[in-house]
């Protein structure tokens, strides 16, 4: 795996991973205040709304992250894409969804602009 797409499925993980209740400055550091997600159901969410989330997510929750790759859409811009599955206590607990998220770098600082998430109907 590169180095650039090894270092953004890190920042994937550990924006997913990362208890934020104890490390809230983790938030500013990952997600872009023009943060935007549009959720498995079709709707946008907001900043506000996904950091809500994050910080009262149970921390025993944990992501498989598969198939990783990044496309390089500008120098400072990457489209991320992957599968990911809910796992608890090791045992997988969700269905499989691709995911999707654009890193733009600020400085030397990658960010997260915008996440999508998709569920197959199968």
């Amino acid at each position: 795996m590169c180095n650039l797409t090894k270092q953004i499925q890190i920042l994937e993980e550990r924006l997913l991973h990362s208890d934020m209740q104890e490390n809230p400055f983790l938030l500013d550091e990952l997600l872009a205040q023009s943060f935007e997600e549009i959720g498995d159901t079709g709707n946008v969410t907001s900043r506000q709304a996904v950091v809500e989330w994050l910080m009262n997510k149970d921390k025993n929750d944990r992501w498989l992250l598969t198939h990783f790759r990044i496309n390089v859409l500008s120098a400072d811009i990457v489209l991320a894409i992957y599968q990911a599955q809910k796992v608890r206590g090791g045992n997988i607990t969700a269905a499989v969804s691709t995911r999707s998220s654009v890193w733009k770098r600020y400085d030397n600082h990658w960010k997260m602009v915008f996440h999508q998430v998709s569920r197959s109907n199968k």
